[in-house]
């Protein structure tokens, strides 16, 4: 399972910095609105010390960690979802990621322009957010229409998903975010940015961010970070917060060849899990070893946790925990 962040935010708070920390990548980074056109995109391998450890146990001769791919959109500003700023262009990329990751800029620094002229992160944060909320109404305005013809001819799915949008609309229409709905079919379908969850990352240090900003952003529903952004351990936090609202697990495979991570959704079975290392496993599932990696680690090696009793047979009834070291059984 490929996890995807987009990076966004008003032009000139640090989006292009923090991609180029994060992925070594050489990037576009100019003191001016829209130095990123097309949306750069970087994979960062999941830190993750269980990777190594049990690849140490198993002398393998391959360690291939779990994956973040982060999309570095241009910069919004209001107006966006009507084309201000090539801002229709920008808010589709984020429809293909999965949580977006916004930076407001709160550290002074007068050398670098601010494109509202001074620095205000409470109001920075409504732009942004009005921008996608703005641009979901606009796309179920012109889903509504053809959806009632459909309900009006019978379909039962269409009046469903009609229901759901009216409600959408509503919600939105208030001024508010849709991370309530995000698993109803037709906001899935849509994409909907205002049902993405979210991640705050306050581009200052923790004196410079007030209260009213911590405060609006937990009204909003979301977490938030205050990094400098040019401290590398900003990142860690940000994959494990991404983890966390996505509601992502990791287990292992380990052997002679590789040990690999594994991202898959908390609460998946043992059959669903297998099928994310192969289609094959998930459809010709039989049962699965299973393992808590710190056991195995302890036990000194498979064989050891087998005599200790500390490997499990699971059958197709199983949910995958965090760290289970797992050897798939099939036909």
């Amino acid at each position: 399972m490929k996890l995807s962040i987009g990076i966004v935010g008003l032009p000139n708070v640090g989006k292009s910095t923090l991609f180029k920390i994060i992925t070594s990548q050489e990037v576009t980074i100019a003191n001016y609105p829209f130095a990123t056109i097309d949306p750069n995109v970087g994979v960062v391998p999941v830190p993750d010390e269980r990777v190594d450890k049990l690849a140490d146990l198993t002398h393998s001769k391959k360690r291939i960690p779990a994956v973040v791919e982060f999309y570095d959109i241009a910069g919004l500003v209001k107006g966006a979802y009507k084309g201000e700023g090539l801002g229709n262009q920008f808010l589709s990329h984020i429809r293909n990621v999965q949580a977006i990751v916004h930076i407001v800029r709160c550290f002074e620094n007068g050398d670098i322009v601010h494109v509202e002229g001074n620095i205000n992160p409470s109001r920075d944060i409504d732009t942004i957010e009005a921008e996608l909320i703005f641009k979901d109404l606009d796309t179920i305005e012109k889903r509504l229409g053809k959806l009632e013809a459909e309900a009006r001819g019978g379909d039962k799915q269409a009046k469903t998903n009609l229901d759901v949008l009216i409600k959408a609309k509503d919600i939105l229409g208030r001024g508010e975010l849709l991370a309530q709905m995000k698993d109803e079919q037709i906001i899935k379908e849509l994409q909907l940015l205002a049902s993405k969850p979210q991640i705050f990352l306050l581009n200052g240090r923790p004196e410079d961010v007030k209260d009213e900003v911590k405060e609006k952003i937990h009204r909003l529903g979301f977490e938030y970070l205050t990094a400098d952004l040019n401290d590398m351990e900003a990142v860690p936090s940000l994959i494990r917060s991404a983890y966390a609202i996505l509601n992502l697990i990791s287990f292992f495979t380990t052997g002679e060849d590789e040990t690999r991570a594994w991202t898959i959704e908390k609460g998946m079975k043992a059959p669903q899990a297998a099928g994310v290392i192969h289609t094959d496993f998930e459809n010709k599932f039989i049962r699965a070893e299973v393992v808590n990696w710190q056991k195995l680690i302890e036990a000194g090696g498979w064989t050891q946790a087998k005599q200790k009793g500390w490997l499990k047979l699971e059958g197709k009834d199983y949910i995958v925990q965090d760290g289970d070291v797992i050897e798939v059984r099939h036909g």
